[in-house]
């Protein structure tokens, strides 16, 4: 497969995949209705920050895939994946932010894991996951503060 069709099937992947994802769990009067912390972000910013993030995680991917399709760093890209988009079903949809908890921080391991596996073979690869792990740990406190208030 060429590796420009294989960048852009990663892409719409993960932009068509976790834009599915998140028109399919909007937040609605259930999240309008919880309590939050202070530092909780207005709405608006998780649409730009999450496709900004889902375009380094379709890179990262694909790097990964083209040096080792079927290594443990892909293994885990695909584990983080899967946690990911499984995340907003689970938070919004089910309405049950104790285990979108667990999930998320399922999906923070995975992510490290991913990065220390790629960190001596693919620094780019690493380091282009460093922004997905920051705010998935920011992501993770603020999980862990609605499950702590309500």
């Amino acid at each position: 497969m060429n590796r420009y069709v294989s960048l852009a099937l990663f892409l719409a992947l993960m932009i068509g995949g976790g834009g599915l994802i998140g028109a399919n769990n909007i937040p609605g009067e259930w999240y309008q209705g919880l309590a939050k912390p202070p530092f909780n972000p207005p709405n608006w910013i998780f649409a730009p920050v999450w496709t900004l993030l889902y375009i380094l995680i379709a890179i990262a991917g694909w790097r990964t895939w083209l040096r080792a399709p079927k290594g443990a760093a892909m293994i885990f890209w695909a584990i983080q994946l899967g946690l990911n988009f499984l995340w907003s079903p689970i938070f919004f949809s089910a309405e049950n932010p104790a285990l979108a908890l667990v999930i998320i921080l399922g999906l923070l391991a995975a992510i490290f894991a991913f990065m220390r596996l790629n960190w001596a073979v693919d620094r780019p690869s690493a380091l282009m996951f460093a922004p997905y792990a920051a705010w998935v740990s920011f992501a993770s406190l603020l999980n862990a503060s609605i499950v702590w208030l309500n």
